[in-house]
């Protein structure tokens, strides 16, 4: 029988975003796909494909091809997220179908006049809900935390995009605490103030798992620039507004650190983690 994934973590970490925000766009976005792929089944009937005898055939091959590709990955990525079932090559059409149909879901989204971040945050979620679900023993020095700049305070003049090691620890950012996270649990911390800089971290730490911290659109698009390399996504706190000391959900963050590092349960991690992930 189907039944809901094992893996679900609890809407009140993503603002209330729930998963079925982003597989009802998926399914609406593939079903408005299908509908444009129906033109090659049409155009050998029309004026401008009379004058080639075999168009017919190939343009409603190509047509019914490509309909039935978008309906096998849709569905088989529905069926996991879902029920959280590992299926042969769901990481690849998780990437392939995600590249591919998010664009789409996010024009959907803006077309039936529906909130962007909820929708990244559902994203966000589900995103989440698969690296959870994939999770192997990992060492600390395998995880990168990877932060944005805004986390230091905007009149602080110490540079620490390079080196977070410069931070002095006077306690009027997150940095400091930050810091000591990363003496307990040993992890990599990095602090990135773009997605050039970001990557050319991770190239040079080579991680097998990433914690990154920041807003819905960054973490929309670091989790799909990272790949292969999984990303665990944190929504930061925004009491300022958007890239301005920002603040990090330190609860939420310590819980996903130990749940990656396997020094937590998951069925603690969803107690623990209700309530902390406050989303500004």
């Amino acid at each position: 029988m189907l039944r809901k994934s094992d893996f679900s973590l609890s809407p009140e970490h993503y603002g209330g975003a729930r998963k079925r925000i982003f597989l009802g766009l998926m399914v609406g976005t593939c079903f408005l796909l299908c509908l444009v792929l129906t033109l090659f089944f049409i155009l050998p009937w029309t004026g401008q494909g009379t004058f080639l005898s075999w168009l017919a055939c190939v343009s409603m091959t190509l047509g019914f091809i490509g309909i039935l590709i978008l309906c096998w990955l849709c569905l088989t990525l529905v069926f996991h997220i879902y029920s959280g079932r590992m299926l042969p090559g769901i990481s690849a059409v998780r990437h392939v179908t995600i590249g591919f149909f998010f664009p789409f879901m996010e024009a959907l989204a803006k077309l039936l006049r529906m909130d962007k971040d909820l929708v990244r945050r559902s994203f966000i979620k589900v995103n989440n809900e698969f690296v959870v679900s994939r999770l192997q023993p990992l060492a600390p020095n395998a995880l990168l935390v990877l932060l944005p700049h805004c986390v230091q305070r905007s009149l602080c003049p110490y540079r620490l995009i390079h080196n977070a090691d410069n931070c002095r620890r006077c306690g009027q950012c997150p940095v400091a605490a930050l810091l000591q996270l990363r003496d307990t649990y040993g992890f990599h911390l990095a602090i990135a103030s773009g997605g050039t800089i970001a990557r050319r971290i991770v190239v040079q730490t080579r991680p097998r798992c990433i914690i990154a911290v920041a807003c819905e659109r960054d973490l929309t698009s670091g989790i799909q620039d990272s790949y292969p390399v999984p990303v665990f996504g944190v929504l930061n706190i925004r009491p300022h507004g958007p890239c301005i000391n920002t603040l990090v959900p330190l609860a939420a963050l310590e819980n996903a650190i130990r749940l990656v590092l396997n020094s937590m349960s998951l069925a603690d991690f969803r107690r623990k983690s209700c309530g902390t992930g406050e989303v500004k």
